[in-house]
């Protein structure tokens, strides 16, 4: 007699900014999806209103007999290590936070986290992309960028974009705001609206839905914005005018190879990066902006991609 395996159960934890944040918990749900539906598994999502419902959220699932979970943010990496630690026979993989050990000489943390998967993508490399696309357009001499918490993706993505803008145009001036919250997009567009009246005229969403709202100030004033971590031309259409490309962190593939380790038994822990080598980051397509970007510039972001895959140009971010 057959014996009836039921299926794997996945369940993705979200931050504060929803699973429908246009940004990157929402491309953590498509891999999701598209594992679930090509596995035959079952999924479903939670999301954290604030941080304290990081841990209750995961006891949930824990609690469900859910198989696998799917944290979202640096925020969530205190929260995923404790419950990691607590549910053992569960795999974790936690988006943007790799640990490492408290001090010189201690053990690899994942030696004792056996069931933790970092995603961790090279931010400071797409987001050098965007700034040699910003630096080839721009007319003023001057970009800028929206962004959220001051926390190490959210630099990297702002210093790569500042010195890959540098690389293009050496002379050019570079302007940036980080703004304590992913959910503010009315703070974030009035941001951007200051930033545009200093002379800004290609502004970067490096800031979830509170850059959403610098894009929006953009889209407003006629001038060309960056989208972030997904093809924001699809996820934000009310912005798709202003909207030239977006630094893609494709979030979604890696959650989707994750998984399909597990899928596969060839699961392990440890950290799995996403860069310009493995296209786990780039630009997203100009879209209606195809004819608009000018064919030097072009062929200098691929230049630029080329250099960084072979290590021949660098972002000058650690």
């Amino acid at each position: 007699m057959l014996r009836y395996s039921p299926p794997l159960k996945i369940g993705l934890v979200t931050d504060g900014g929803g699973v429908n944040d246009q940004g990157f918990n929402q491309s953590a749900w498509m891999g999701i999806q598209k594992a679930a539906a090509d596995f035959g598994w079952q999924a479903k999502f939670v999301e954290s209103k604030q941080m304290t419902d990081f841990e209750k959220n995961i006891d949930a699932f824990a609690t469900e007999g859910y198989d696998m979970i799917i944290t979202v943010g640096f925020l969530m990496g205190d929260a995923t290590a404790k419950k990691a630690l607590e549910y053992p026979d569960i795999k974790f993989a936690i988006v943007d936070n790799e640990y490492f050990p408290a001090k010189e000489g201690d053990p690899d943390p994942y030696i004792a986290m056996k069931n933790v998967t970092s995603l961790m993508f090279k931010e400071d490399e797409a987001g050098f992309l965007a700034g040699v696309l910003a630096g080839g357009i721009t007319k003023t001499g001057v970009i800028c960028s929206v962004s959220g918490m001051e926390i190490p993706p959210v630099v990297r993505f702002v210093k790569g974009y500042q010195n890959g803008a540098k690389w293009m145009k050496s002379d050019i001036r570079t302007l940036n705001v980080y703004i304590p919250s992913f959910v503010d997009p009315e703070k974030g567009k009035e941001t951007g609206l200051a930033m545009i009246t200093q002379g800004c005229d290609v502004l970067f969403n490096v800031g979830g839905m509170t850059g959403n709202g610098g894009l929006m100030a953009a889209q407003e004033r006629g001038i060309a914005a960056i989208g972030v971590d997904v093809d924001q031309y699809y996820t934000f259409p009310a912005v798709k005018e202003a909207l030239v490309s977006s630094a893609m962190k494709n979030i979604d593939v890696a959650v989707y190879a994750f998984l399909k380790t597990v899928k596969d038994n060839s699961y392990k822990s440890g950290v799995f990066e996403g860069n310009a080598g493995n296209s786990g980051i780039g630009l997203a397509p100009f879209h209606d902006w195809e004819n608009r970007v000018p064919a030097n510039v072009k062929a200098k972001i691929i230049e630029a991609t080329e250099g960084l895959k072979n290590g021949t140009i660098s972002t000058g971010v650690p």
